[in-house]
């Protein structure tokens, strides 16, 4: 681990050093604080995406409330439009339900019961953080409408007749001097839409000239998302205040899908920990066998949604429940979720005996596997301790946390903003370990080749020291939850050797830890092929329209360089790649990529119709 040396000094602290940030200015200069992060969209989780989830959020609550069954979204060139049909905002409070924080409809549980947005804090910032925000209301044949540029009103309508359907409008830009060239995906849109329709059977969320609707809600959540065969049909059980669906497959470990009052809650908290023990006690009583909890949670797939009176998250963007009690003075949400399980799953088990069935056979091959490999289990968590991982394979980041933090925050904040590297051989991993910044970002060093785990058990994952190594770098071994790292970042060289190694390790990853991918946790690093430059200017190519650009902008006699390993590439150099602009690809898995057709292609023991394909598909690359 490298040591940091900070240079101590004195600064000046008197009165003029004393700020009073006015209107919506906090939110502007810490943005971190409302929406987590800023990016440009093309993670599922920056910014301008939470910006479109805050406002859908207040639509979701309208039609929770029983106003309005339809929510029209519209995007396009980065505009951004929603129109629901609710109640709309009352007109004498519109500007400051919009513009003063901790304002809002949502501190009276009788005018918005059950809902998302408690804090008046939502679309607050997305006024802050848009070029232009608009807001218009409509109630009783009447309406109002008020423009901002960056947080501050620039114009506000008086209350004028018309006859539109009541609701509420809003359209906004993202500031794009916050959100740097940003673009929104349309796909990772889509996907926010459909788990708001799968969570309110019955709404229609018009999107771009799409309709998008649900009929059997978490039952299509997970059809529409399992990327493997279920074992047995879907369990769907409903009840007050609860939704269930679950199944099982013969992926490795588990899979889930939670939400609280139609909030996607990715990070999980106390409901989703709540379910997990509840439905394998709830197993383990109806088969009054002694088994292992891990052997009845292996392979599951579930979906889990509760509604919650003034629910308590762990952060503004609202992505891990923090509340204990369904209510104020309410039952714990552990017992509410036990109970109802505990009574609908055991009712459904003895109605339906060959599922039941099916399920025990599961239980009892996970069991099989697990004692087959309980021997190599140990020996290899003693051996990835003895190998001393902050020196030889992993070093380690360590993120500066600020000391007014809890402990689960600090925790929260170090995952969210660390990332791992993981390299092929000592000179990229050198050329790394030299530009990164310290604080946030590890490399994993690989020693040779990867193995080809296709069709192998979770046992290679323990005899095979380099896998060994790297699950316990990564602390996955009893399931993503643990995951020390927010990306995990495929490093290899833009060679054949490199894209094989890549192919390897996202195999590792699809064979045992799929949720690793499906939470969109795995990246790959895009490195610049060529580097093209004269004695005035330099320019890295990413591809080969990027080199003939660079040529004719360099001009005559230009020196081209082509990387074809990251250890050809200077530290110095290196910064400008891993650093803010830093170009990663997503690894992404949907039920349409059939991954086990996939894997057994490319991946399996068909060598001569591989060989066939590859001659086909061959490419020669040209020297430079």
């Amino acid at each position: 681990m490298e040591e940091i040396l900070i240079e101590s000094q004195t600064v000046d602290y008197g009165d003029s050093n004393i700020i009073t940030l006015e209107g919506l200015e906090h939110v502007r200069r810490r943005p971190g604080m409302y929406i987590g992060k800023l990016g440009d969209g093309t993670h599922v989780d920056d910014g301008i995406y939470v910006l479109l989830k805050e406002v859908l959020d207040n639509c979701i609550d309208e039609y929770r409330m029983g106003a309005g069954k339809a929510i029209d979204v519209r995007v396009k060139d980065g505009h951004v439009e929603v129109r629901d049909y609710g109640r709309g905002i009352p007109l004498g409070k519109m500007v400051e339900a919009v513009s003063i924080m901790n304002t809002g409809g949502k501190y009276d549980s009788k005018a918005f019961k059950k809902s998302v947005g408690l804090n008046g804090v939502g679309t607050k910032a997305v006024n802050a953080l848009s070029a232009t925000f608009i807001v218009q209301s409509f109630r009783d044949g009447q309406s109002r409408r008020a423009e901002f540029g960056q947080g501050k009103l620039l114009t506000d309508s008086e209350v004028f007749a018309d006859n539109s359907d009541r609701g509420t409008f809003i359209y906004f830009v993202p500031d794009n001097t916050l959100f740097e060239n940003y673009v929104y995906k349309e796909e990772y849109i889509e996907t926010m839409l459909r788990n708001y329709a799968y969570l309110n059977t019955g709404l229609t969320i018009n999107f771009n000239g799409k309709k998008i609707l649900s009929k059997n809600g978490l039952t299509d959540l997970l059809n529409e998302n399992m990327t493997a065969q279920p074992l047995y049909p879907i369990i769907h059980l409903k009840g007050e205040d609860i939704e269930i669906a679950f199944t099982h497959s013969d992926q490795y470990g588990e899979e889930y899908y939670s939400f609280v009052n139609g909030q996607h809650t990715t990070q999980g908290g106390t409901h989703q920990s709540a379910f997990r023990e509840a439905l394998a006690r709830t197993i383990k009583e109806f088969y009054s066998k002694n088994m292992e909890l891990a052997d009845i949670r292996n392979g599951v797939i579930a979906a889990v949604s509760i509604s919650v009176e003034e629910p308590i998250f762990e952060s503004q963007t609202k992505t891990k429940l923090g509340s204990r009690d369904m209510a104020k003075d309410g039952i714990s949400v552990n017992k509410f979720i036990s109970d109802f399980l505990k009574k609908e799953l055991d009712n459904y088990m003895h109605r339906n005996s060959e599922t039941a069935n099916t399920l025990l056979q599961k239980i009892q091959d996970s069991e099989k596997e697990r004692k087959a490999i309980a021997g190599v289990t140990k020996l290899a968590r003693e051996r990835a301790k003895k190998v001393n991982l902050h020196n030889k394979k992993l070093r380690d980041c360590r993120v500066h946390f600020n000391d007014s933090l809890t402990k689960d925050e600090a925790k929260n904040l170090a995952i969210g903003n660390s990332s791992i590297f993981i390299t092929e051989g000592d000179s990229a991993s050198g050329s790394i370990t030299k530009s990164r910044d310290v604080n946030t970002q590890a490399v994993f060093s690989l020693k040779g080749k990867p193995l080809n785990s296709y069709g192998l058990t979770k046992k290679v994952v323990y005899e095979n020291e380099e896998f060994n190594l790297l699950q316990a770098a990564l602390n996955i071994e009893d399931g993503v939850d643990n995951l020390r790292y927010n990306k995990v970042i495929v490093a290899t060289d833009a060679d054949v050797d490199g894209m094989h190694i890549r192919l390897l390790l996202i195999t590792f990853f699809l064979q045992f830890f799929p949720d690793l991918i499906k939470k969109g946790h795995v990246h790959i690093l895009q490195t610049p092929l060529f580097r093209v430059r004269s004695k005035k200017e330099t320019f890295y190519c990413y591809s080969e329209e990027e080199r003939l650009s660079a040529m004719v902008k360099v001009g005559s006699n230009p020196e081209i360089t082509r990387f074809k390993g990251l250890g050809e590439i200077s530290p110095d150099e290196f910064k400008h790649f891993i650093g803010k602009d830093m170009r990663l690809d997503q690894v992404t898995l949907k039920k349409e990529d059939a991954v086990a057709d996939l894997l057994s292609f490319y991946m399996g023991k068909n060598t001569p119709e591989r060989q066939v394909f590859i001659i086909d598909n061959l490419v020669v690359e040209k020297d430079i």
